[in-house]
């Protein structure tokens, strides 16, 4: 009885080691599959980029064990990892107007806390953006704004409109005269400005979105997105969104965003969170969101400024005339 419970092990060994090292990645591509927007389901869906890293590593692990059935399923296991991250990774870039001036934009969470001024200000200038949009600016690193902000004269701040109890403001700053645009006070964490660009006038909203279940009630990221498409109603200029959304383009909020403002995030691997981790082991929560009328040309990772996220700089054109929304 021993000898052929041995023999099972020995012969059965492999199959469970290999899917050991495979089975856990799956589970978040698998909640990312389901679109299932229960709270629970919601939270595992946010780390299919960390997870498509975990099946990458987990595969050549297996490569290890010699055979080929077995690496048959871990390679599957990847493509569905894989699979899981495109829509946040690569969604629809449009067509780009190559006539068209293109403009650089650099959004930021600061962490309110961070008062490493130097930091951010060679961020800044490592980014070398014409708009700038900065969310979680808090009260050390507003105060010395005009060392980081040299060249950038035209700017607005949401110093007296963020909700009570919000860390730090949120601060639009660009090389183009801004104009402010008015929206009811909420719960959001926003601030809306219009910028008269060489791409011609341009709607730019900075927003900071609670966290998610369970460190925030599991309503709340809900209600903020619908207060968002709210104050986006009737805007009949190109519309950018930038800040921190706390939550992956591809998840139930970001699909909620999608489907009630009609906008079309930048990619977001590399991921901008945490800082204490490389950017493609991180999750992208920091995003900019563009209308119809926009194309994000490039998206990348900018300079650390200090706090736990990384920035995000795009370059952004016209996109080819449609017809209008």
């Amino acid at each position: 009885m021993l000898a052929r419970l041995s023999a099972i092990f020995l012969s059965a060994w492999p199959t469970l080691v290999c899917l050991v090292l495979i089975g856990p990645w799956l589970i978040p591509a698998l909640a990312h599959f389901s679109g299932n927007g229960h709270r629970w389901v919601d939270i595992l869906a946010q780390f299919t980029a960390p997870a498509l890293i975990g099946a990458l590593v987990a595969t050549v692990l297996v490569a290890f064990l010699k055979r080929p059935p077995l690496m048959v399923v871990a390679l599957v296991g990847l493509m569905v990892c894989v699979i899981a991250v495109l829509p946040q990774a690569e969604p629809a870039r449009g067509s780009p107007d190559r006539s068209a001036p293109v403009l650089t934009v650099y959004s930021a969470n600061l962490h309110a806390d961070n008062a490493d001024v130097e930091a951010i200000s060679a961020s800044i200038e490592e980014a070398d953006p014409d708009i700038i949009l900065l969310i979680e600016l808090g009260a050390d690193a507003f105060a010395a704004r005009d060392r980081f902000l040299k060249g950038y004269p035209y700017r607005q701040s949401s110093q007296t409109v963020v909700p009570p109890g919000s860390r730090g403001s949120v601060l639009i700053a660009s090389r183009y005269p801004l104009s402010a645009v008015d929206r009811p006070r909420d719960q959001l964490s926003a601030l809306h400005a219009r910028a008269e660009t060489p791409l011609g006038p341009l709607h730019l909203v900075g927003v900071h979105m609670t966290r998610p279940w369970p460190f925030q009630y599991q309503w709340g990221q809900i209600i903020h997105a619908e207060l968002l498409a709210g104050r986006l109603e009737g805007v009949t200029d190109p519309i950018l969104v930038a800040g921190d959304f706390n939550t992956v383009s591809s998840a139930r909020i970001g699909r909620q965003i999608k489907e009630q403002t009609g906008l079309t995030p930048a990619g977001a691997w590399p991921g901008t969170w945490p800082t204490e981790l490389p950017s493609w082991l991180g999750i992208g929560i920091d995003h900019q969101w563009r209308s119809d009328e926009l194309v994000f040309l490039s998206r990348r990772i900018g300079k650390r400024t200090g706090s736990d996220h990384y920035p995000v700089v795009t370059r952004i054109t016209r996109a080819r005339p449609q017809a209008p929304r």
